[in-house]
């Protein structure tokens, strides 16, 4: 008797997981919004995203941009911290940080690092008053000071490109060409994560539980068995998804779905 009912619990706890794993996200908001890319919303509730290569952050009525057309397209927005905005012109080899009403602070041409010349193909914020930065040139991972404008190397040269890549303060992710998805610390202690099957864009989650979309499905993929579980959504195109907070934020072509969520 013991034994069948120590089965009967195991079963139940596998079957629990498997239909939390499964069940679809339930949508608790949407919000009309007409942008070329949507980047996120903060815990404030603003929205940010960029029009006609301008940067936008709006709740309601409330409306801030900002736009230097004179450095190209913007290629990237990082708001770790919504009181230190980055904004990477790759084509112009250069980083604009803005403040939260976003007037600008500070302007970094790489290209003037004349002790260590630098051509960037990946930037983030990182902790200390610096910026994760990927040199293409040699093809290494460092860190860059804002204060002392100095570039130091964390990594041996890359043997195959990023497709794409993360970044928190202490760690910046990154998946290859191949599919191996890995994180390098502040340090420079580089781990290995695990493969993602071929994707579209990604997110990276926590160091074992990534989301990746292909076409106009989601799934989640988890690094250590390596296996991918469809996430059911009604969504026929999603243009970008990002999950923050336990919800799940889906820009469709003028509308963002916000749903609950439930991480394996």
């Amino acid at each position: 008797m013991k034994i069948l009912l120590t089965a009967f619990w195991l079963l139940l706890v596998v079957t629990s997981f498997s239909q939390d794993k499964n069940s679809p996200p339930v949508l608790t908001s949407t919000q009309q919004l007409t942008a070329d890319e949507f980047i996120t919303m903060d815990s404030f509730g603003y929205y940010y995203y960029i029009k006609n290569n301008v940067f936008f952050k709006q709740k309601g009525k409330e409306l801030f941009q900002y736009k230097n057309l004179a450095l190209g397209k913007i290629k990237r927005a990082d708001l770790q911290n919504p009181l230190k905005i980055v904004l990477f012109y790759e084509g112009f080899n250069s980083v604009i940080t803005l403040d939260n009403q976003l007037n600008e602070t500070s302007t970094i041409y790489f290209s003037e690092n004349q002790n260590n010349p630098i051509i960037a193909s990946a930037v983030g914020l990182a902790a200390q008053n610096r910026l994760w930065v990927f040199n293409s040139l040699p093809m290494q991972l460092g860190l860059y000071d804002f204060t002392k404008q100095v570039f130091q190397p964390l990594s041996q040269p890359f043997q195959n490109p990023i497709q794409f890549y993360q970044t928190d303060y202490n760690q910046f992710y990154w998946i290859d060409s191949n599919g191996l998805v890995s994180t390098c610390d502040v340090f420079g202690k580089i781990t290995i994560l695990g493969n993602i099957p071929p994707f579209d864009s990604a997110q990276i989650i926590s160091k074992d539980i990534l989301i990746y979309q292909k076409s106009n499905q989601l799934y989640f993929h988890h690094l250590n068995e390596n296996k991918s579980f469809r996430i059911n959504l009604v969504e026929k195109t999603i243009e970008k998804f990002q999950v923050k907070d336990q919800f799940l934020l889906i820009f469709t072509e003028n509308e963002i779905r916000k749903y609950q969520i439930n991480l394996p």
